[in-house]
């Protein structure tokens, strides 16, 4: 064999491999974010008006100022959401406890916005592998809020071992029950689940409005609140003040691993998401589809519920009108950036739990809008929504075809 062989193998070789990766959908996630990020900082720049003063001085000025100002926004928005390096770097030579915790707390907190997302995103997920839409985790995560927190005050003589686990329970049962009457009358009346699950949101939130001004209000307050949970059945908190991280993440991460075995190693969850890529050819297998539409319903607005267990249990440790900052809402996005699969929801979580941090910090330190995190939000799902656009621009190799593909049947006419 000559010399040259060896060589065009390895060429062709990694010709291969470039040629598969460029197909993947993580590069195009990847080039998504990326040009998210890029237009983000032109939009930061081109709101600037000391962008627009450093252009009256000189076309090279007025560059070298809006690259600065992204720079800048982007940095506030890093250091928000992970911390000073300086800052960290100096706590941990003190040795003081303290300020250590200060320094490290961008971080944890990060981890504490990422938590409910994860519950959030893992529902709609599961809704979308089966074929439904499910837009009411809004609604589920308020009743799994009202449910864990009546069960963190008024069931009181139980050990934290049993406590938590009963108040996670009751949270998620809560979901669950307003995730059943939507896949009950998706299933039963074809009753379109957008419009149930929108009509039961909005009745998840008067209730919630209703309960907490009557029979869940605490008595001793002025303003609707509920009374505060007993101590045995708070989520135990892994640093002392002020950092408020807590083993609610790393229960949402067993809640991902459960639902991957779920959906990719276990017969109901092949049944499941068979459901979800043909209605018809589940039928003629045999699937009862009515069963798993429910079944899926109710497990999607059972891990919604844990959404809002999780917040009262481990951090509000009471529940208040108008608690969640839309996590219901933000889930959709979510879910379709992580493909719908609970290892992606768990990164697409990662990453809007610390832009959602990091923005605070953003407005704080350079006066940017909180607005522009939403829509680099927006920006980085358009492009997942049109991949098209991120192989055109990047002059990426077309997909194959896979089997592992997810359609809405709600959509279908």
């Amino acid at each position: 064999m000559s010399p040259e062989k060896p060589q065009e193998i390895k060429k062709n070789g990694l010709a291969i491999f470039w040629e598969e990766f460029s197909r993947s959908n993580f590069l195009v996630i990847f080039l998504a974010i990326f040009t998210g990020i890029i237009l983000g900082g032109v939009l930061v720049a081109v709101t600037t008006p000391e962008v627009y003063d450093a252009f009256k001085v000189s076309f090279f000025s007025g560059i070298g100022t809006a690259f600065t100002t992204a720079i800048n926004t982007y940095g506030a928005l890093l250091t928000g959401a992970i911390g000073n390096p300086e800052k960290i770097q100096a706590a941990f030579a003190s040795g003081d406890p303290l300020l250590i915790r200060r320094a490290i707390n961008p971080f944890f907190e990060s981890l504490v916005q990422t938590t409910p997302y994860i519950f959030a995103g893992l529902s709609v997920a599961l809704g979308f592998r089966v074929g439904l839409f499910n837009i009411g985790a809004e609604g589920q995560i308020y009743i799994g809020a009202l449910t864990g927190v009546w069960a963190g005050y008024a069931i009181p003589g139980l050990p934290p071992i049993i406590h938590i686990p009963v108040a996670m329970l009751c949270g998620a049962l809560g979901g669950a029950l307003w995730g059943f009457v939507p896949g009950l009358l998706k299933a039963k009346t074809g009753a379109h689940e957008v419009i149930t699950t929108i009509m039961m949101n909005y009745i998840a939130f008067r209730l919630s409005d209703w309960l907490l001004k009557g029979p869940m209000a605490d008595p001793t307050e002025v303003t609707p609140k509920t009374p505060w949970i007993l101590e045995s059945a708070e989520l135990p908190q892994l640093f002392a003040s002020p950092i408020r991280f807590h083993i609610g993440f790393f229960i949402a991460l067993l809640m991902a691993l459960l639902v991957y075995l779920l959906l990719f190693k276990t017969t109901w969850g092949m049944e499941l998401r068979m459901v979800g890529s043909n209605t018809n050819a589940a039928q003629y297998a045999g699937i009862n589809v009515t069963s798993r539409t429910v079944i899926a319903m109710v497990l999607a607005g059972g891990l919604a519920g844990m959404a809002g267990a999780n917040e009262v249990l481990g951090i509000n440790h009471r529940l208040i009108p108008a608690f969640s900052s839309g996590y219901g809402f933000d889930s959709i996005a979510l879910a379709l950036l992580g493909k719908s699969h609970p290892f992606g929801v768990v990164l697409s979580a990662l990453l809007f739990g610390f832009l959602r941090n990091g923005a605070r910090s953003m407005q704080l330190t350079v006066g940017v809008p909180i607005d522009i995190v939403s829509i680099l939000q927006a920006l980085i799902l358009a492009f997942i929504a049109a991949p098209a656009i991120i192989r055109t621009l990047y002059r990426l190799k077309t997909p194959k075809q896979t089997e592992d593909i997810v359609s809405l049947r709600s959509w279908k006419g």
